[in-house]
Order: C-alpha cells, then structure tokens, then sequence
C-alpha cells in the first residue's frame, strides 16, 4: 500500500542516515596529549573530549559518546552553520593572522605547517621554518630546568600558557611529575602573595566584583569562550594555609583547572576561572599600590550572598544548569554555608571540604595494605578543625559507617578534633562552631597541646590540616611511633611552608615506620637501606 511505501522509504532514509552517522563517527579524531618520537603533524593536541561540545540546539544528540550519536552531532552541527549563512546567521569567522597568534587557544605558533600559513595569514608573522612540538617541548624543559627559583619557573610556564597552550600542556602531560609543582602547590602559593606583583597582563579567567552586580550575566556572555562546563570560582578568602589573598587569590582557579586539562583531559576551552572580589582583610596588599582589587574590607552579609547567588543563576542561564561550579578557597564562614545552599540547587562541590576529603580518605583506603588495620579499628586525631578537617572526617565516617554496616553517629566515635583552642570536646565552656559539633565528644579533662593529646588519646592516625608548619615535632612522631607498628601520618596542610611537618622529618624521627602523605609534593628519603617515597 502507499502508507507502507512511505514508512519503508522513512525507515530506509533513518537507515542511511545512521550509517552515513557512523562513517561521521568513526572517522573522528580525538586528539591526544600524549607525544610520541615520530610526531611531527598537527599540533594542536590539547585534550580528551571529556565534556559535551558547546551548547546548541543539537545538544541532546550530542550527549553520546558512541559511533551514530557523534556521527549525527556532527552533521546537525554543519547542517546548522549552513542554515545560519542561508537565513543571515553566519557562523563567527575563524582567527587568522595576527589575532590567531595571539590566541593561546588556537595558535600553533611555529608549529603551523607551511601549507597552513597562507591561508591562515600568517606568513611574515612566524619565522619561515616549522619546529614540530616535540622539538619544541624539549626547549621548553631546557629553559624551565635553566630557572632558578620556582617563582621563575612558575611564571616562565605561564608565560607559556599564555602564548602557546599546546605547548604548555604538552610540558604538562609529558613532564607530570616534573612540572607540576610550578603550576599548582606548592608554588602557587607564592604566585599568589605575589599575583599583584607578577601580573602578566594576559586575559585569563573572569574577574566578578561588587562593582558588577546586576551585569554578571552580561559579562558571561561576553566572555569568548562560549561552551564552558566547569567554573572554578574563589573569593580569596582562604588561600590554601596563607589566609586572605583578596583578588590575588585567582591564581589558584587558574593552576586547579589546568589540572583538569593535564589530568583529566577535559578541553580547557570547557574551563572558566573565576574570582568574586568583595574586598579583603589583609591590610599589607590594601597598603600596597599595586594591589588589583577592590580596596575596602571584606563585604559580608546580603550583598555578599546576592552577588554570588547572581553569578550561580547567571553561570546556569548562560552555559546551562550542567554546568559545574567548584567553590574553591572560600572562608569557613561561607564555604559550608554555600555548600549547604547550592547542592540541590546546582552541578557543585565544594573542593576543600569534599574533594580534599575523597583524595585524603582514598588515601587512608589504600594505607590498609600496607597496616594492615581496617579503618574502623583506627582512632583518628584531626589537627586541625576547619573546611578541610571537617569535610574529611565527615566523609571517613561514611566510610567506617559502611565498612562495618553500622551508624555515621557511632563512626565519629572513631574521631577526635583539635582546633586553636585544644580538643574539641563537651566540656569545652566556648562556643564551638556547627561543623565541628558532630565530633564534640564527651572527656572529662580534654588537652591543649597536641602532645598532650597524643598521649592521652593514643591515636593511630594523626591528620595534619592546621596550616601550622612544624606542627607535627619530633616528639610528637616517636610519640606516635611508641603506641603504633605502623603509625598514619599525613601532613596535608598547603603550601610546603605551611605543612605540620616534611615526609624526611617523619620518616626519620619514626625509623621509617610511618604511612605518610602530604598535601604538596614532597621528596622521599632512604632510611635503613630502604627507599621511602611519600
């Protein structure tokens, strides 16, 4: 009949279309970072695709990660762009030329092949030779192994980022262990005492302040980058353990979501950092003329909340409500605060009270092999009782919880809290804060000194997050050394600086007894013949 006609022609234009999908799919290219010797082509090798391409109205076909789904994506895609040019909506025009160049994103600077160049219009611009990456790698890490300070190497591989991104996160992947202390801790806590002072004068990120409430919409849409997925945002407040850093706190965005590109392999087109200004309290970068942001004292109170509850909504209206928001660095005033109001509300997590949390607990996880003691059967000592202590131990007593089949109430058992004024404990007569309410637990006499507290509680795990560097001394580590075979113990406080004590410190004063980890990286030592690595 002619209806069954019309479905056998519908049925077999699906058909080839999907197979047509297919061919789309399978001929995409995911690019590596990875270099191997014999690669000389394109250089643009920056990253997995782990997010979804930009939002468009063919995004719900682009969700997939199989052969039909990217083959179809690609073609709505370019049926798209065409229907924009016919109907008087072209597509934006490529970068060529100079402006090309000056695109960190795009550019491929001395890379660009020869046959490239004309139509890019770029000759004149680059010198007449083609230097493959990998050549151009190898003079990367010649010049960074020149520098002499970390400073000089962090700005020496920003520099980098700011010019030529393939090049920078070609260092990045290739050289992990290597580079990774110039882009992230320890050193970027110096880049951030300093940001006012080594100020590259390259658009990186977005700066949000009080000064533009009512147009941060505006302001992300304006923004070049138009398919972000993952914000990563501070207000500067709690830098690391160096306390307010106002606008100089951007730095830490910036070095976190280049971890995202290196490790994750996420596009770092995807990536968004972000600072919210509303002041600071740290009267040296007030005095200082040089100091980028607003200069008053830190705003609290409604404004505060409106200009960060505007910039969620507008982040959500602008890149969509899967769009994820890493709060990072914010106060113990407004962190668990925030955390609380947006996690029903938004993709978010906070990193300092959850994501510290999963890597410090994945780490106790994997101390069972080597103790041979469950975590149940541990009794932790947290020196230290803000966003990072708390959110740790909170999610390690999920992790007890389900381990034995029991209660989150009878895991905090397990765990004890010092803050600036001693054990966190019931018979304290101050008035303690509402995080750290859960591990108050009742002791008659408590401690003030974490010696003390040692001795009297017998822990075998001490968790160092105070920002108090030396903390953890040398008696306080034979001490724990005299009540364990193998004692945990984890200096996990940021910078190196700031850190309770160094993996060498550890290993030595407990004979090599120790389970250590740290929250920078930090260099090994050889104790008794034997190599110890944190």
């Amino acid at each position: 009949s002619k209806m069954q006609s019309v479905r056998r022609f519908a049925l077999g234009v699906l058909l080839l279309g999907a197979a047509v999908a297919c061919v789309a799919g399978a001929a995409e290219d995911v690019p590596s970072m990875r270099l191997r010797d014999a690669d000389h082509g394109d250089a643009r090798r920056a990253n997995l695709s782990a997010f979804a391409p930009s939002p468009s109205p063919s995004g719900f076909l682009c969700s997939g990660t199989g052969m039909v789904s990217r083959g179809l994506c690609r073609l709505v895609h370019s049926m798209s762009s065409k229907l924009r040019c016919l109907f008087g909506r072209p597509a934006a025009a490529p970068l060529s030329g100079y402006h090309l160049l000056r695109t960190p994103l795009h550019s491929h600077s001395i890379g660009t092949p020869l046959e490239d160049r004309a139509k890019l219009g770029l000759r004149g611009l680059l010198p007449a030779g083609v230097v493959p990456l990998t050549v151009q790698l190898e003079n990367l890490m010649d010049q960074l192994r020149g520098k002499v300070s970390d400073i000089e190497k962090y700005s020496y591989l920003a520099t980098i980022q700011d010019g030529h991104e393939d090049l920078f996160y070609a260092a990045l992947v290739n050289h992990t262990f290597e580079c990774m202390p110039y882009v992230y801790t320890p050193t970027v806590g110096e880049a951030c005492m300093k940001w006012h002072k080594i100020y590259r004068h390259s658009p990186r990120g977005l700066y949000v302040s009080l000064d533009d409430a009512g147009s941060v919409k505006q302001m992300l849409e304006q923004y070049p980058e138009k398919g972000i997925k993952a914000i990563c945002l501070t207000d500067g407040e709690r830098i690391l353990g160096l306390g307010d850093l106002g606008a100089n706190g951007m730095g830490i965005p910036v070095g976190k979501l280049a971890l995202y590109t290196a490790c994750a392999g996420v596009r770092p087109e995807f990536c968004l950092p972000v600072h919210i200004d509303v002041g600071t309290e740290n009267k040296e970068l007030l005095a200082d003329p040089s100091y980028m942001g607003l200069r008053h004292g830190r705003v609290r109170g409604e404004r505060y909340d409106a200009l960060v509850r505007e910039f969620v909504e507008a982040a959500q209206a602008v890149y969509g409500r899967s769009v994820l928001l890493q709060f990072e660095d914010f106060g113990n005033t407004n962190a668990f605060r925030l955390m609380r109001e947006y996690e029903t509300k938004a993709c978010t997590f906070n990193d300092d009270i959850q994501g510290t949390a999963a890597v410090v607990v994945a780490g106790l996880m994997a101390s069972v092999r080597i103790t041979g003691v469950p975590l149940s059967k541990h009794k932790f000592l947290f020196y230290g009782a803000g966003e990072a202590g708390v959110g740790i131990a909170d999610l390690l007593s999920e992790a007890i919880a389900e381990e034995v089949g029991g209660t989150v109430e009878e895991a905090r058992n397990n765990i004890w809290l010092m803050d600036s004024k001693g054990l966190v404990c019931s018979s304290r007569t101050d008035k303690l804060a509402e995080h750290k309410l859960h591990y108050s637990h009742p002791h008659e006499t408590g401690c003030k000194s974490l010696g003390e507290c040692v001795e009297l509680l017998n822990p075998t795990a001490l968790m160092g997050v105070s920002a108090s560097g030396g903390a953890f001394s040398e008696d306080v580590c034979k001490s724990m050394a005299a009540i364990n075979d193998r004692p945990i113990i984890f200096a996990l406080s940021n910078p190196t600086s700031k850190a309770e004590c160094t993996a060498e410190q550890a290993y030595t004063w407990t004979e090599g007894k120790c389970v250590f980890a740290s929250g920078s990286p930090m260099e090994g030592t050889e104790i008794g013949g034997k190599k110890l690595v944190p």
